[in-house]
Parts: structure tokens; C-alpha cells; sequence
């Protein structure tokens, strides 16, 4: 295998379904979610 066919075999690699750039706002709503969910649980319990 010469360089140039192995430099063409890795750089036609398709995606495979990964995590996209555009999902940050969604992972900023559940974050916070969480976050509001935690002190909820917290407050509720008596712990803070």
C-alpha cells in the first residue's frame, strides 16, 4: 500500500452519525434542566 492510497482510504471516511455542532442549545436546555431539577430535589429534602 503506497502513501497516497492510504492517504485517499482515511480521507474518504464517511460520518457515522455522530454528535453534530448544532445540537448546543439543546444540550444547554437539558444541562439547566438538570440543574433546576437537582435544587428541586435538594430544596425539597432539606439539604440546602
Amino acid at each position: 500500500m503506497t502513501t497516497s492510497a492510504a492517504t485517499a482510504t482515511t480521507g474518504a471516511r464517511t460520518r457515522t452519525g455522530g454528535p453534530k455542532d448544532d445540537s448546543n442549545l439543546l444540550e444547554h436546555i437539558v444541562g439547566w434542566t438538570l440543574v433546576v431539577v437537582l435544587a428541586m430535589l435538594l430544596t425539597q429534602t432539606g439539604l440546602v
